[in-house]
């Protein structure tokens, strides 16, 4: 069972949510994040927050979970970010700031993420974007960190260790450049952008899969593997419009060019699950498409997306070099 908790209200200009969660069994974990955000046209408008989630591991025998780690002390995650959009003119906004996390079961003891985007909008209707980031991901971090979007949210529900027996974790680290330009046509918004993304230790995930010693597949356990490094150049072509008086869409084009640099361990994830298995060069052709509604008599939002792609991790064996992955969301208030 899972308790859960949402509080939240205006403050002057800004909106302050604080949310928790608790569940108990055999692996208990909670989590507690709050968030404070600007939501009127100002100067400066900020967005800052915290997160903290425990998880630890209560039942079974150590000897076939092979993660004493867990058994022993658990996993804590805490993170803490803050960034501020700064209007220097009606024509130029820059955005700027950094995520700092820690996680207890690294050798690293802090992950900095820093971010920063210049927008310079000559006229109403045209603005070019210009980003750079840096973005430290831990492995398994998506299991402590509450997702972005508001709602429900869920503290730490699975374990994980790493692929290789002894080998210590290690924290993928990218950084990505981009440039924008976007047009607004009417109703509908069109932009091209161009991007470089480089990677280090790539994470590889595994679910559903025993390592030759150890076991844990059947207790919900995963493994994580660095698999080596990628670089990615590409563009993408979009439009945004509404379709509808209620109905908005968008159809996204891209293409991204990218060469893998694995490394040994590739080999043994690729032993493990043959559809890690990359190719040291990849063309990437990728269309994206969204349509999402809203319904205000009945409170009620629905979104659609699908997505065609020839990247997408497929058995060894297969012969298809297109494949598509799509999500349906409906949120009733």
């Amino acid at each position: 069972g899972t308790a859960y908790v949402l509080l939240g209200a205006p403050l002057g200009d800004a909106d302050w949510t604080v949310r928790g969660a608790l569940t108990d069994g055999d692996r208990p974990s909670w989590f507690a994040a709050a968030a404070y955000t600007t939501r009127v046209p100002a100067r400066h408008r900020y967005d800052v927050g915290f997160s903290y989630s425990t998880q630890r591991y209560d039942s079974g025998n150590p000897a076939t979970f092979a993660l004493r780690e867990i058994i022993e002390r658990g996993h804590n995650a805490g993170a803490l970010y803050g960034f501020d959009t700064l209007t220097l003119t009606p024509v130029v906004a820059i955005t700027y700031g950094a995520r700092i996390e820690r996680y207890d079961y690294l050798e690293s003891s802090g992950l900095v993420s820093p971010r920063v985007a210049l927008t310079i909008s000559p006229t109403q209707h045209f603005r070019v974007r210009a980003r750079a980031s840096s973005r430290a991901l831990a492995p398994g971090a998506e299991e402590f960190l509450p997702p972005i979007e508001p709602g429900l949210s869920l503290p730490p529900q699975r374990t994980f260790s790493s692929l290789v027996e002894g080998e210590p974790l290690r924290t993928e680290r990218t950084t990505h450049m981009d440039v924008e330009a976007a047009r607004d046509l009417g109703a509908s918004t069109v932009s091209v952008r161009v991007f470089h993304q480089h990677v280090d230790d790539q994470f590889v995930t595994l679910f559903g899969v025993d390592r030759p010693v150890g076991q844990g597949r059947h207790l919900g356990h995963y493994f994580l593997s660095s698999d080596g490094d990628v670089d990615a150049t590409g563009w993408s072509t979009a439009i945004h419009t509404s379709v509808a008086r209620r109905v908005r869409g968008s159809v996204e084009y891209s293409r991204t060019q990218a060469r893998w640099y694995p490394t040994a361990n590739a080999e043994y994830s690729a032993l493990l699950a043959p559809s890690t298995r990359r190719l040291e060069s990849e063309d990437v052709h990728d269309v994206s498409t969204t349509i999402e509604t809203e319904v205000p008599e009945t409170s009620t939002r629905v979104l659609l997306l699908y997505r065609v792609s020839n990247s997408f991790a497929r058995p060894s064996e297969s012969t298809d070099r297109i494949d598509a992955r799509f999500d349906v969301q409906v949120r009733q208030s």
